[in-house]
């Protein structure tokens, strides 16, 4: 193995360790369960039985969906349960859905516990099981753990929650036949693939009805169930970005319900679809852009030592990926869209960087794409066993359930956009009226509605952190939710998608545990830099 190969591995388990599945946490407690609470009075009385239900919780193993899970969820030391809620609430005595939910006990005395924090990951898609356990290793001395149990859900569709979303088969993905995104690099859909789409991921889901059931004002409802379950009389809150949508919507519906909300690289809730995908696309241009200029530094930077140049450097590198994918080591090749998301990926931290730069010169020098492919792999959850979590699946049918659909016109502008906004991004194909939305088939119509949580009555104070280089959901948005919710804005001074209680800042960890246990928000104006 070459240094530059054992740097890029280390990269990409730093990578890693700055993701959900990070680490195994080495916890308190055994099997417990939760006596049923009184039921939430300002519930329906049809959902009394949900509010009401006991929840028993018990080892986490059979939990598990992936190899990362598989290790995480093997310590006795973390509780797991699942929780019953209705798959439609307006008709709630029909079918249900089961969420998977996490806890690890607070580690201080019964008398100082303040109750949940309860925690989403983002994504959508992502596993906020997986982010508790991972998140309770990184908090082993924090204050947070000593007064708050942290609780981690699967929202429904997603992991270990059922039924949970999916589309392809793991042999598909592999062979990069899988294509489930909004906004795809490269390629096209037909009106045939949209209806094609659809019945596959019913197949493979349990029905239409649970496509149609996934969106953020149904998994915000679940949260409400959970935080009556759990014995808490209000929710105390930790969303991460797609998670602050999650947080916003759960507030603009439970205002009344909330004690505390830390809402992290924030989704503008103003913007819609369409509108925050731009402002994404124009954040990873930005940080693309200075990452060619981290690498120009270097003589034997593979974009070259002009960082001007860098795009149209990176363009010819990959653009020829998208007829001929390059081999990438175990039978497996990589595409363009997996190339372009390896490197996506980590343009997320300042720290990713280094991994990113040394993959594109394996592409560059050697013709292979193993490095980007990995961190691909990654990003996107597929395990070294060839086993891909839902994430993927899950983040296409909960954007459908909640974005706008766009006519064939107005996706085909959206892809000159993307070649305008983002040209690190543009495939060099030509999409004039050849391509459609991919949700345009999808058996339901959206539910959540632009803007949201505008002009909330009753909501305590509420705490939003933006970080000014974040490439993912720029600071913009930020301000845009805190503005919205009325919230205490922390500025982050830095390069990176998302901060709080990762261990990384000081004065950010500090800002957050004074909100979360004594409601002490930070002063106006107030700032951190990394």
């Amino acid at each position: 193995m070459t240094r530059t190969d054992r740097s890029t591995r280390r990269q990409i388990r730093r990578l890693a360790a700055l993701g959900a599945a990070a680490a195994a946490a080495i916890l308190l407690s055994a099997c417990t369960a939760v006596s049923p609470p009184a039921p939430n009075s300002s519930a329906s009385p049809a959902l009394d039985r949900f509010y009401g239900q006991g929840i028993d919780f018990g080892l986490c193993a059979e939990f598990a969906q992936t190899e990362t899970a598989s290790a995480l969820f093997a310590s006795e030391s973390l509780e797991c349960a699942h929780l019953e809620v209705p798959m439609d609430y307006t008709a709630p005595s029909e079918e249900r859905m089961r969420i998977g939910v996490l806890r690890v006990p607070a580690q201080g005395s019964p008398e100082e516990r303040l109750g949940s924090l309860v925690i989403n990951p983002g994504g959508p898609g992502e596993s906020g099981m997986l982010i508790a356990a991972a998140l309770s290793l990184r908090l082993a001395e924090s204050p947070v753990l000593q007064r708050f149990d942290l609780v981690g859900f699967d929202p429904r569709g997603v992991g270990a929650s059922t039924p949970s979303i999916r589309c392809f088969s793991d042999a598909e993905r592999d062979a990069g036949e899988a294509k489930t995104t909004l906004v795809g690099a490269s390629g096209t859909w037909t009106e045939e693939d949209t209806a094609a789409l659809v019945e596959k991921c019913a197949e493979a889901s349990g029905g239409e009805e649970v496509l149609a059931a996934v969106g953020t004002r149904d998994a915000a409802r679940d949260i409400d169930v959970l935080r009556a379950v759990l014995g808490d009389e209000k929710l105390t809150f930790f969303g991460m970005s797609y998670g602050t949508r999650l947080g916003a919507v759960y507030a603009e519906q439970f205002p009344e319900n909330v004690r505390a909300m830390v809402l992290d690289g924030a989704v503008d809730p103003r913007a819609d679809g369409e509108g925050q995908r731009i402002a994404t696309l124009a954040g990873f241009q930005r940080s693309f852009e200075q990452l060619a200029a981290y690498c120009a530094e270097s003589a034997d930077c593979p974009l070259g030592t002009d960082p001007g140049q860098a795009t149209r450097a990176f363009q010819q590198l990959v653009h020829p990926l998208v007829h001929q994918p390059a081999p990438a080591g175990d039978g497996r090749t990589a595409d363009f869209d997996q190339v372009i998301g390896g490197v996506g990926a980590s343009l997320y931290t300042r720290e990713g960087w280094d991994a990113a730069i040394a993959g594109i010169a394996q592409l560059k020098n050697e013709g292979r794409a193993d490095q980007l492919l990995a961190l691909n792999d990654l990003y996107t959850g597929r395990g070294s066993d060839g086993v891909w979590s839902t994430f993927l699946d899950a983040n296409f049918a909960i954007n459908c359930m909640d974005e706008e659909r766009r006519t064939p016109a107005a996706e085909t502008d959206l892809r000159a956009q993307v070649a305008a906004t983002s040209p690190w991004l543009d495939s060099g194909e030509d999409f004039a009226g050849s391509t459609r939305h991919a949700c345009e088939a999808w058996p339901a119509d959206p539910t959540l509605g632009f803007p949201y949580a505008q002009d909330i009555s009753g909501l305590p104070d509420t705490l939003v952190i933006s970080i000014t280089g974040d490439p993912s959901t720029p600071y913009d948005g930020g301000v845009s939710l805190a503005e919205s919710l009325g919230s205490a804005l922390l500025t982050v001074e830095g390069e990176r998608h998302t901060i709080a209680l990762q261990g990384i800042s000081p004065c950010v960890d500090q800002a957050v545990a004074d909100y979360l246990i004594d409601l002490t928000l930070p002063a106006e104006g107030a700032r951190c830099t990394l």
